[in-house]
């Protein structure tokens, strides 16, 4: 009987710890039409970067690797869309997951691309947002507000701009 009761004991308290576990973190995790989750990352050019320092500005965020094919696929729209789209406010960051500096940047000069880049080497904030499949981009209107989150590669610039009508006005 004393055995049954610390069984029982350990399932509740085991019930507990994950039941409040849970609730916690999924209040940290990026939902559409909820403010998006604040980080912090360093930019290849060694600058510091917060989300909530772009509070004001509508904002594209793109999770991707060098590694990812489909990532690599859709990196010449993300560039145009930044070419086109960032003097009107629109706010680029290419968050790349894992990536060493030095080839990400390499890529990045090889491939012609000059869009902000953000590093998440530990991948810390992708597992803040919750991205478990590359590329996935938000799109963060300028209070901060999720409005759209999109897994998979963008086939064309159309797709990306599409979605831009809800973040900017």
């Amino acid at each position: 009987m004393n055995r049954m009761r610390k069984v029982i004991l350990l399932i509740i308290l085991t019930l507990g710890l994950l039941i409040t576990g849970c609730s916690a973190e999924s209040s940290q995790q990026p939902v559409v039409g909820k403010v998006a989750p604040d980080f912090k990352l360093q930019s290849l050019n060694a600058q510091s970067i917060s989300l909530s320092s772009l509070r004001g500005k509508p904002v594209l965020i793109n999770f991707w690797a060098i590694w990812c094919a489909p990532c690599r696929d859709e990196m010449p729209y993300i560039q145009q869309v930044y070419d086109e789209w960032h003097t009107k406010k629109l706010v680029v960051l290419a968050i790349n997951i894992g990536g060493i500096p030095s080839q990400v940047e390499e890529f990045m000069q090889i491939q012609g691309l000059s869009l902000p880049v953000l590093l998440d080497q530990g991948g810390s904030v992708a597992q803040k947002y919750n991205v478990f499949s590359i590329p996935t981009t938000f799109f963060i209107d300028k209070n901060g507000i999720i409005y759209d989150k999109i897994i998979g590669a963008f086939q064309n610039r159309a797709q990306i701009e599409q979605r831009l009508s809800k973040i900017i006005p």
